[in-house]
């Protein structure tokens, strides 16, 4: 049964930091996507950042998060700086096993999701 862990939620003031961390389980994704996605209070669950063969980012995040991954433990992460009131979400790992994804924002290209971990951005 494959499964996806996220931790490193929190609380955090505006202009903080936090790390996301996601492992998956009962099966590697070595050299496939695995995205972030994220959804607030009342919104619908929105893209955020993938990883495969390079980086990508939805430009609300662009020079404030970054996303990498470890292929030897079968993690991926999301380190996110400067963040505001409007990054306040449930954030959601997400991973596919199909190497030909022309649009990674798109939930429907991802197999496998996690029960997210909640992050609020709050002085």
């Amino acid at each position: 049964q494959v499964q996806l862990i996220e931790s490193g939620g929190g609380l955090v003031e505006p202009g903080g930091s936090l790390r996301l961390s996601c492992v998956a389980s009962g099966r590697t994704f070595n050299d496939y996507p695995m995205a972030w996605f994220r959804q607030a209070p009342g919104k619908e669950r929105e893209y955020v950042a993938a990883t495969f063969r390079g980086t990508f980012y939805t430009d609300s995040v662009k020079d404030r998060f970054t996303i990498s991954r470890d292929d030897d433990r079968n993690m991926v992460f999301l380190q996110m700086n400067s963040l505001k009131p409007e990054d306040t979400a449930v954030y959601y790992c997400a991973a596919s096993t199909n190497w030909f994804i022309l649009d990674y924002s798109l939930r429907r290209n991802y197999e496998y999701w996690g029960q997210g971990t909640q992050v609020t951005v709050s002085s």
